[in-house]
C-alpha cells in the first residue's frame, strides 16, 4: 500500500516511547510530521532526528507535531531519546504494519546485496487527517528545512 498526496492518512495505534501509545487519528486538528527512518542511533537517522529536534521551536510555531517512526523497540526509542534529547514522540513500528501501510517497507541494495528496509520518508499530514506533501528516498541534509517550508505553507 502506498500513501497519495490529497488522500487521507492511514490511521493507526502503536506504542511510543516512554510506555505510552499513539493513536494518529487522535493528533487530528493539529499538523502533523511523520517521518520513518531506518534505526536509532545510526549516523544519518541521528542527523535527522536532532535536525528536527533543532527546529522544534520553528514547527511549534506553526502548530506542528513532530513524530517519529521505526521498527525499534520502544526501550530502544527511549535510550535514543535520553542520548539525543528528544523532545517528539517516537512510534514503535516492531511488527512493521505501520510501514506497510505508508509503504516505507521496501526492497533495498546495499553493495549488490538486496535486503528489506525502511526507507527513509516523511508525511506531512493537515489538521483534518490529509496528506498533503509526500517525501520518499530522504536525503538528510536540507530535509527538514524543506518539511519546514511546506508547512508553513499550509
Amino acid at each position: 500500500m502506498s500513501v497519495a498526496e490529497g488522500k487521507k492518512a492511514p490511521d493507526f495505534t502503536a506504542p511510543t516511547d516512554g510506555g505510552g501509545k499513539l493513536k494518529l487519528s487522535d493528533l487530528q486538528g493539529k499538523t502533523v510530521i511523520l517521518y520513518f527512518y531506518p534505526k536509532d542511533d545510526t549516523s544519518g537517522c541521528t542527523k535527522e532526528a536532532c535536525g528536527f529536534r533543532d527546529s522544534l521551536p520553528d514547527f511549534s510555531k506553526s502548530k506542528a507535531t513532530v513524530v517519529g517512526v521505526s521498527k525499534d523497540s520502544v526501550e530502544r526509542h527511549d535510550k535514543f531519546k535520553a542520548k539525543h534529547d528528544l523532545p517528539f514522540t517516537l512510534v514503535s513500528d516492531t511488527d512493521g504494519k505501520i510501514c506497510e501501510k505508508y509503504g516505507t517497507w521496501i526492497e533495498k541494495s546495499l553493495y549488490g546485496r538486496k535486503y528489506m528496509g525502511i526507507d527513509r520518508a516523511t508525511f506531512l499530514i493537515d489538521k483534518s487527517g490529509v496528506v498533503r506533501k509526500v517525501w520518499r528516498k530522504v536525503k538528510v541534509p536540507g530535509h527538514v528545512e524543506a518539511v519546514l517550508e511546506a508547512v508553513k505553507s499550509l
